[in-house]
């Protein structure tokens, strides 16, 4: 009798988690394996012509690597994601221990938390139409400058590789910062304050505090933070997309691989599409399991 009722339980539980199969299979499942099937295909567009679907192995792949080209844009790609997340990461960390600290006892700590995650709610496309307007040959931001004397004529930022790159890194940081603070906050508010309150009696000062007890304890929560920026910054795509016009300038400095990716599908090359796409596919899988990895043996003993 208790068997027959554990299993209609179970069948409810089945019939629960029926709308996310479905929509998983339909959505990722059958994509990611129709993308990995057209990677083995020479499968493009020649004006009005169509090649293929013709089966070429590994071609596509072969091409991939012997083009140099990939490794000029995984370069910028990772380039940009460090320029991203190093300010990021300190920012965040620096605001988490203001906003979790019990002894400085801010206030209109609310406020300020609900101000800092607004960024990250304000689509990527309108962020970066705000910057390119901003900072254009004849922007406010140029007429400011002239104004009190810095430049005597209108900077190029879009044109020079260190101001894109930064530009873009900026906007990124500025969007993302506040929900990495908030994951850090998390982690921070989760540790138990007598270890602080241990701390505060024989004599430690606040920055002993943070680098021997908070930063330490934070590391699980870090590694997660890290590695899924890294995977988000792998996938960068519409800041750049949207200053640069697709085109990667200056000198297809700010071309990451999903802008690569972008392109053959704009030119419908889908098997060199689908070679890159798996690409991107493996790196994400090895990350994923590094945090599985990572977070996973992070089992203290009581």
């Amino acid at each position: 009798m208790k068997k027959s009722k554990a299993v209609r339980y179970n069948k409810w539980g089945y019939i629960f988690l029926l709308p996310f199969i479905i929509v998983y299979v339909v959505f990722q499942f059958i994509p990611m394996v129709t993308t990995i099937y057209n990677s083995f295909f020479e499968n493009y567009m020649s004006g009005l012509t169509q090649i293929g679907p013709k089966f070429v192995g590994l071609g596509n792949y072969q091409k991939l690597f012997s083009d140099g080209d990939i490794w000029i844009y995984a370069k910028n790609t990772m380039v940009l994601w460090i320029m991203c997340f190093i300010p990021q990461i300190i920012l965040s960390l620096l605001l988490g221990a203001w906003f979790s600290d019990t002894l400085l006892k801010l206030k209109g700590q609310r406020f300020f938390k609900t101000v800092i995650y607004m960024p990250n709610l304000i689509m990527a496309s309108a962020f970066s139409m705000l910057f390119f307007t901003l900072f254009s040959d004849g922007g406010p931001i140029n007429s400011m400058l002239m104004q009190i004397g810095f430049i005597s004529e209108p900077y190029k930022f879009l044109s020079n590789t260190g101001s894109a790159r930064g530009l873009i890194a900026f906007m990124n940081c500025l969007m993302w910062f506040g929900n990495t603070t908030i994951l850090l906050m998390a982690g921070m508010m989760g540790i138990d304050t007598s270890l602080f309150e241990a701390a505060e009696v024989d004599g430690a000062t606040s920055t002993q505090v943070f680098f021997k007890i908070t930063l330490p304890l934070l590391r699980p929560i870090l590694v997660y933070v890290m590695i899924t920026s890294l995977i988000g910054g792998l996938q960068l795509f519409d800041v750049p997309q949207i200053l640069t016009n697709g085109t990667g300038d200056p000198m297809r400095s700010t071309m990451t691989l999903i802008m690569f990716l972008n392109k053959h599908l704009f030119s419908k090359n889908y098997g060199m599409a689908g070679a890159v796409s798996v690409l991107l596919f493996i790196i994400t899988a090895v990350l994923s399991l590094i945090v599985f990895k990572v977070t996973g043996n992070d089992k203290r003993k009581g």
